[in-house]
């Protein structure tokens, strides 16, 4: 019974062809457009995590808030040596830690000038964070603890500073705190970039670089906050509050005095913003669906009364109450259910479109597509209801009398 139903559908849907896809077509954009949204929503969460699963989920920057609003009192800062026992006091959770500092200055060759920031690293950044070299070497642990004026700079800033990407024994000019002096290029690396990263970073004429971290603390070796890794697995937020009273204990300050702000809890935040503005967005493009609806209530009523003789002979013939409501009901799941999945095609298709001209990973969920659907058909049975009961309770004799 229900496939036959089913083919009586198709048929019916066939037989009007154009008001069948105008019928559709508020059904096709409301699926189209939250499949798009919601797939695009996923889409730019996914790139998030990914980008920050580049930088380091256990990457978290450590600051010390001045007292009563005041200016920061030499205690407040970190120092070297408080890195060190740092280091020594954490040695299992650990793995990497510096001064997060960074300068931007400009770099002087002959008459060429080209502006750069340099970061501050320790000998093991590239444990966490991977520096591809393509000439000469990595920052050691000599060029950290002896200050050396040393540097790796990345290759496109070493070839507008020089006019070639091997400047390994090159030697520039800059001016840092003050103090100018020459700086000699140890190393060249390749700066990788993801699509979205280089979308998001954008096109900067201010090169990059990196310099030992012991050349940035200033005034008198004082660190402003503090950049760590943790070991990977590490509960970031048992840890932060390990973390965050140990330096308020040895800075004889509260807890509320230190943020200890981790790329994991940022990452959960923005997941969350993204999620809600995806999901309300979703709901409001999910109104046309509403639309869609009605539309099909409208034709399904128009339908009904242009087969009133059909239905008052299925009747005389023996057709119960429940066949027809079955009938029309299966009618307007179909109409409803074939729009949902153009409207899938369309939104899926105009989302990987745009995925293929960004370069871009687009994501998809299976999931929405079998909610989607199903929601379609479950729209064309709700606003099939009364057309389709109207159409069963009618009665046999009145519909044969119909002209």
């Amino acid at each position: 019974m229900l496939f036959e139903n089913m083919s009586m559908a198709v048929q019916a849907i066939k037989a009007n062809k154009m008001r069948s896809f105008l019928t559709m077509l508020g059904i096709i954009i409301g699926i189209g457009a939250v499949i798009a949204i919601v797939s695009i929503g996923d889409t730019m969460r996914f790139m998030v995590s990914d980008l920050y699963k580049n930088v380091g989920m256990t990457l978290a920057y450590v600051y010390v808030w001045p007292q009563d609003g005041d200016d920061m009192r030499s205690g407040d800062y970190f120092n070297l040596d408080e890195i060190g026992r740092i280091k020594e006091v954490f040695p299992e959770d650990i793995v990497y830690i510096d001064s997060n500092a960074s300068y931007g200055t400009e770099a002087i060759y002959g008459r060429t000038k080209v502006k750069y920031n340099f970061e501050g690293i320790d000998a093991n950044y590239p444990d966490v964070n991977k520096i591809d070299i393509i000439y000469g070497r990595n920052l050691n642990e000599s060029d950290i603890k002896a200050r050396k004026n040393n540097v790796v700079l990345e290759a496109e800033g070493a070839r507008d500073l020089f006019g070639t990407e091997n400047a390994v024994g090159k030697s520039f000019r800059t001016t840092i705190y003050g103090e100018t002096g020459y700086y000699n290029v140890v190393g060249v690396y390749r700066l990788d970039q993801t699509p979205i990263e280089a979308m998001m970073m954008g096109t900067s004429k201010t090169k990059a670089g990196y310099l030992p971290y012991t050349l940035l603390t200033w005034p008198n070796d004082n660190i402003y906050s503090v950049r760590l890794y943790a070991k990977e697995g590490t509960d970031m937020d048992a840890f932060a509050a390990r973390f965050t009273s140990y330096v308020a204990k040895t800075k004889n300050r509260s807890k509320e005095d230190i943020t200890f702000y981790s790329a994991a809890s940022e990452m959960k935040s923005v997941d969350t913003v993204m999620g809600g503005l995806s999901a309300a967005v979703g709901g409001i493009a999910a109104i046309s669906l509403l639309v869609g609806g009605i539309g099909i209530m409208n034709i399904m009523l128009v339908s009904v009364t242009e087969r009133t003789r059909e239905i008052g002979i299925r009747k005389a013939l023996g057709a119960k109450t429940t066949d027809v409501l079955i009938q029309f009901l299966t009618e307007s799941a179909i109409l409803s259910a074939f729009g949902g999945i153009l409207g899938i095609a369309a939104g899926a298709g105009l989302v990987l479109l745009g995925g293929t001209l960004l370069g871009m990973h687009v994501v998809i969920k299976p999931v929405v597509i079998m909610v989607a659907v199903g929601f379609s058909a479950l729209v064309g049975v709700f606003f099939g209801i009364y057309p389709a009961s109207k159409a069963a309770s009618a009665d046999p004799i009145d519909a044969l009398r119909y002209e």
